[in-house]
């Protein structure tokens, strides 16, 4: 059964009196218990198709189109979402500092969700926040309900963010790049703690992340994003083992210790800290340099005339897996 259901999720905005598409006809579905991975590089659209399905856009920017979350979102008014924000749907960001007041105790925060949507009063909702506190490492005897964010550590303070977004028990997670500034060891530390809780409540989870890895470990589907599209899509197992588009075949590449397949030669392609990682040339168009055709073309070594000039369909590779070219591996 569909949790989340996203028909033709177009974002755009205005810029020097011409109107530009950042997202462009994204469409994805999510079913009940189940994890997606979003992944590909900074300027892809991966936070801005977050922020759309929360209805948290800048205001110089629209979305159109459906997310269906027992209706659709983009229609509801900023009363009635703010019922669903925090409560149905929570977003654990990707920034700690940013996301949390710095002028008011984590305990406070952490109960405020509670007191908004579950109707608990004060001294309630301060023993739940610190029951949930408690569950994501943070426990009472050795962490004062009291405290601040900036008398915690990255890693601390992205727990209380984990924290807000799971006290209302909301049906759906997502994820936006959760352990951006934090270091390796602590990563792991707060990505087990998602999926461990994620698993337990049976929410269903969107993790946003640069991150192949985490995507493989983390996720049952996944989507490619790149300039604003989605590229090539599937069960996650299913896309690792094809990587059809060059561009994730590109992302995979620079890998440390990664193999990819090489169907035109039917060998291995090895990586290793002691070779020179592959890079992908070039960068990310911003969104008013993105042509009519793939956007990846000026990047891609396969690229043909046509790729410039035309917009390539979803090509199906069966079991749910699809890529958005003219010219995949397959």
């Amino acid at each position: 059964m569909n949790l989340l259901t996203v028909n033709n999720l177009t974002v755009r905005t205005e810029h020097k009196s011409s109107s530009l598409t950042i997202l462009d006809n994204l469409n994805f579905k999510l079913e009940r218990g189940t994890s997606l991975g979003v992944v590909g590089e900074s300027g892809c659209g991966k936070s801005m198709m977050a922020f759309a399905i929360m209805g948290l856009l800048p205001d110089n920017m629209t979305a159109s189109g459906e997310v269906q979350f027992g209706g659709n979102l983009l229609s509801l008014p900023e009363k009635e979402l703010c019922q669903i924000r925090g409560n149905k749907i929570s977003m654990v960001f990707q920034e700690p500092m940013s996301a949390l007041n710095p002028v008011l105790p984590i305990g406070f925060q952490v109960a405020e969700s509670l007191r908004l949507h579950k109707n608990l009063s004060r001294h309630q909702a301060q023993q739940q926040a610190s029951k949930v506190l408690d569950r994501v490492g943070l426990p009472t005897q050795q962490y004062s309900r009291s405290l601040y964010p900036h008398q915690l550590s990255g890693g601390q303070r992205q727990r209380v963010v984990i924290a807000i977004a799971m006290a209302c028990g909301p049906e759906l997670i997502i994820a936006d790049e959760p352990t951006t500034a934090l270091d390796v060891t602590i990563q792991a530390q707060i990505l087990a703690l998602i999926a461990e809780l994620v698993f337990e409540e049976n929410m269903s989870l969107i993790l946003i992340t640069h991150d192949l890895g985490v995507v493989a470990e983390n996720t049952d589907q996944m989507l490619v994003m790149y300039a604003g599209r989605i590229v090539e899509r599937g069960p996650t197992n299913k896309v690792f083992e094809n990587l059809a588009h060059p561009y994730t075949r590109g992302l995979f590449a620079s890998i440390p210790d990664a193999e990819i397949p090489n169907t035109e030669k039917g060998l291995q392609t090895e990586y290793s800290p002691t070779n020179r990682l592959s890079t992908i040339p070039g960068r990310v168009p911003e969104f008013w340099e993105r042509s009519k055709g793939c956007s990846f073309a000026e990047r891609c070594s396969r690229a043909q005339a046509n790729c410039s000039s035309q917009l390539p369909d979803e090509i199906r590779f069966g079991t749910g897996h699809s890529s958005a070219c003219f010219f995949p591996y397959n």
